[in-house]
């Protein structure tokens, strides 16, 4: 049954794994996916004759397009559902009256599409008959970091409020040395968490080979449609430090027991010591829980000549692989489609942000962190802005526009002026004098665009001589230069207002002056008789 494509930073997972010497079956129970889309995936790396190194360095959209050319493939749940349950239907088994039969039932109760009662017993029978005895383990230096969240928070006093602001306390620990680290964070978000993990791979001074996590999903109190997905999220974190992500199995601590033991111990030298201080901010807090955890690190270890800092210091750390120059910046994902004015809306700040305008109409991925905003379509990057947190605003790359938009947005007095020079030296005086006006310059761009398209349209000796008579008369409007060209008038007077042609023949027939002057007064007299 077909389903979702994976995500790519979970395929650089699978890459890692795989150059690492991990077999198939391996890579598919460390990430929770069936054997055969690892398969598939690691064949598809060998069809493409491409190196590993070379599509771990690819962006995510890119490398996806790499390995879904056509449309995507899909795995079915319903295995995955019966996976998660098996151990709670195994202590089920062992109660008084309960078979197999009823365990169905209520499985198909929960899950209709499940499987059938004959392959429900089968995947069951063959999950209790290769159940092992728990064993000790042993670990090598650098290669693991257990991660966990304290079930109790810890607390300081709001001083502008006085009210009590509850902490969740971030735990980690080293297995083959035991180093511990802690952490009071405002909550178990993806940002907290994430941010709890960055400090602590900064206090340990290196990355180790693997981070083992509780079940992520149990990281997250309330979901957020803004908020990217806490195991993708952890994902690209691991790709970011060069190390990878071995989540411990849903409902087995015995897969992080030194965390699960490190948790209680911090109840006794973290949460008992400071049980009767007041701290006034989570600096303060940190601080001392910070100070507690350095003098746990540094107390003698029970039937061991040395402590959990000299261990590390001497046997661990310089096996941790170095940190990277960079911190790790969140990423979020979307898929936007490009509007009619070649922009796409990041509904969380409410801001849209520009495309190439050939785009318009096609479906985008957005991957935006902090500060940067990543734009791809068709598995390669069109545009990179700048993120920006202005509600309603538009961030705008010119490039983007197309020819017309981008006229209109050059637009101004200056834009007008070099246009003219560049065409004709009495247009741009005309331009100058135009702008020189009592009025707004937006009243005057469309008067501008249809001079330019006047100059372009007309002989040039007739378009000369029409703007030196409009500017020997003062004339800026664009229809009455129209008409001078139309009816090529005056365009034998020079701009002194000199008349070249034949003078009219002398003749007597001329009122002159005063017969108006004398026609004024008699009408006058006329009507103050009436």
């Amino acid at each position: 049954m077909a389903g979702k494509p994976k995500p790519m930073s979970q395929i650089k997972q699978l890459l890692r794994l795989h150059k690492e010497g991990k077999g198939n079956k391996s890579i598919a129970r460390i990430l929770g996916i069936s054997k055969n889309t690892v398969k598939s995936y690691l064949q598809k790396v060998q069809q493409s004759k491409l190196e590993i190194d070379a599509l771990l360095q690819l962006d995510d959209p890119v490398l996806e397009s790499k390995f879904h050319p056509g449309n995507p493939a899909y795995k079915q749940e319903r295995y995955e559902y019966l996976k998660s349950n098996f151990d709670y239907y195994t202590k089920e088994l062992q109660r008084t009256g309960v078979t197999k039969s009823l365990l169905w039932e209520e499985y198909k109760s929960g899950f209709p599409n499940g499987y059938s009662h004959s392959q429900f017993c089968y995947h069951l029978s063959q999950h209790i008959s290769a159940a092992k005895p728990t064993m000790v383990l042993q670990h090598n230096p650098g290669e693991k970091l257990y991660i966990d969240f304290a079930g109790k928070p810890l607390t300081y006093v709001d001083t502008s409020t006085g009210e009590l602001v509850k902490c969740q306390v971030f735990v980690a620990c080293l297995p083959y040395s035991d180093y511990s680290f802690a952490m009071a964070v405002p909550s178990q978000s993806v940002e907290d968490f994430l941010y709890a993990l960055r400090c602590c791979l900064e206090e340990i001074g290196g990355v180790p080979e693997l981070l083992v996590p509780d079940n992520l999903k149990s990281a997250i109190i309330k979901a957020n449609r803004y908020e990217p997905d806490i195991n993708r999220a952890m994902e690209d974190f691991a790709n970011h430090y060069n190390t990878t992500v071995v989540p411990a199995r849903v409902r087995k601590p015995r897969d992080k027991a030194l965390v699960e033991n490190q948790v209680k111990i911090i109840y006794t030298i973290v949460y008992a010591r400071l049980r009767n201080r007041e701290f006034h901010s989570s600096t303060s807090l940190n601080e001392a829980v910070r100070e507690s955890i350095g003098l746990h690190n540094q107390t003698r270890m029970q039937h061991k000549s040395y402590c959990r800092e000299e261990r590390f210091l001497a046997d661990e750390k310089h096996k941790l692989k170095p940190l990277p120059e960079q911190p790790f910046e969140l990423k979020y994902y979307r898929s936007l489609k490009v509007a009619q004015n070649n922009h796409i809306l990041l509904m969380q700040d409410k801001h849209y942000y520009s495309v190439p305008f050939a785009h318009i109409g096609k479906q985008a991925k957005v991957i935006y962190t902090r500060n940067m905003v990543y734009i791809y379509i068709d598995g390669k990057r069109v545009a990179v802005h700048v993120r920006s947190y202005k509600q309603g605003g538009y961030t705008t790359d010119k490039e983007h526009l197309c020819s017309t938009h981008n006229h209109y947005l050059n637009r101004s007095p200056e834009y007008y002026i070099n246009m003219a020079k560049s065409k004709n030296s009495e247009l741009a005086k005309l331009t100058e004098q135009i702008f020189k006006q009592n009025r707004h310059p937006e009243q005057l761009y469309r008067t501008c665009d249809g001079l330019l398209n006047l100059q372009r349209k007309t002989n040039a000796d007739h378009f000369t001589k029409a703007c030196n008579i409009a500017l020997a008369n003062g004339i800026f409007s664009y229809k009455a230069l129209s008409k001078l060209i139309e009816n090529k008038a005056n365009f034998s007077t020079d701009v002194t207002g000199t008349n070249n042609t034949k003078p009219l023949p002398k003749h007597n027939n001329i009122r002159g002056g005063e017969y108006y002057k004398n026609r004024d007064e008699n009408q006058l007299t006329i009507n103050f008789n009436r």
